[in-house]
């Protein structure tokens, strides 16, 4: 008779991803990042997954731009600790929001998430036949949002209504617990 002894191995069943630094980050236009992206890799447990692959992936056109590779994706393998990060993230010159998809993946496992991130808006633009345009990006609190305010205005004649926006009131109330049949 013949007997063979097989070792079992626990096989990652389901992993979560959460992003741990650089998420929602505003970066000028044409520059290279010095802050890195970092992601935390668990499984179901909330265990730190250590050698998986994660994967960044950056949109083809629009806002967005390359990796130090030079290329639109990138990949990193997890610490320890469960941790990867993206370094040097070179963005392109058009202004606006865009997603960074993030793919995690150990054995059969796999679990995916995207970080928005922003490329901030331009400076005023030219003056075209007596008439001026500002363009004013600003970032709503705790990245919620972008908004943007144009103005424009003629010298000499008829006033021109000026354009105005006021910011969003965010009110948070009383928070109710109950506990038992209400």
């Amino acid at each position: 008779m013949f007997a063979s002894t097989f070792l079992a191995t626990a096989q990652v069943a389901i992993l979560q991803i959460q992003i741990i630094e650089g998420d929602g980050a505003v970066h000028p236009p044409g520059t290279r990042t010095s802050r890195a992206l970092t992601v935390e890799v668990t499984d179901e447990t909330g265990k730190p997954v250590p050698g998986a692959a994660v994967s960044f992936h950056l949109p083809e056109d629009g806002p967005g731009g390359t990796f130090l590779n030079g290329l639109r994706t990138e990949v990193a393998t997890t610490d320890s600790h469960g941790r990867a990060s993206l370094h040097g993230l070179q963005v392109n010159r058009t202004p606006g929001k865009f997603e960074i998809r993030i793919v995690a993946s150990k054995e059969q496992a796999r679990a995916g998430m995207v970080s928005a991130q922003y490329i901030a808006g331009s400076s005023p633009v030219k003056a075209v036949k007596g008439r001026s345009k500002w363009v004013m990006v600003a970032a709503v609190a705790g990245g919620v949002g972008v908004a943007a305010i144009l103005a424009a205005g003629k010298s000499g004649g008829a006033a021109t209504p000026a354009v105005t926006a006021s910011a969003p009131t965010l009110t948070i109330g009383t928070p109710a617990i109950s506990v038992g049949k209400p």
